[in-house]
């Protein structure tokens, strides 16, 4: 019994720690015209259990009002290092789309859906 409730206490530490792999600040792809973000990926204020991103350095960037802004909101984990029932706000278009991640290692793909359409990114994991 005791080797069942330690089992059981390691897997669930396991998971915790894996959860929280995505949490960190994050640079986005460089555009065509070499602006890029670095996001800051952490559970969301109005709800720890789900996961958002805010905005905390636009670099050659063409607007002045985008640090401090929610970029994702209300990503909900999907399985092992995956998180859905989002949104992700594109500032290239000031619209907001539905849309999940995927973690693999120090790369993030975040991607914004319309219907069965996507596009998406791959972050850099800056720390």
């Amino acid at each position: 019994m005791k080797h069942l409730v330690a089992l059981v206490a390691f897997l669930m530490i396991g998971t915790e720690v894996q959860a929280n792999d995505v949490f960190g600040t994050w640079q986005s792809e460089t555009s065509d015209t070499g602006a890029y973000l670095h996001v800051r990926v952490a559970p969301c204020g109005y709800d720890t259990a789900l996961t958002c991103g805010q905005i905390v350095k636009a670099e050659n960037a063409t607007r002045d009002d985008l640090v401090g802004r929610p970029i994702i909101t209300g990503m909900a984990p999907d399985g092992t290092n995956r998180w859905s029932g989002g949104q992700i706000w594109a500032p290239d278009d000031d619209k907001t789309y539905r849309s999940n991640m995927a973690l693999d290692g120090d790369s993030l793909k975040v991607e914004g859906c319309v219907a069965i359409f996507c596009r998406g990114q791959t972050w850099t994991r800056v720390n």
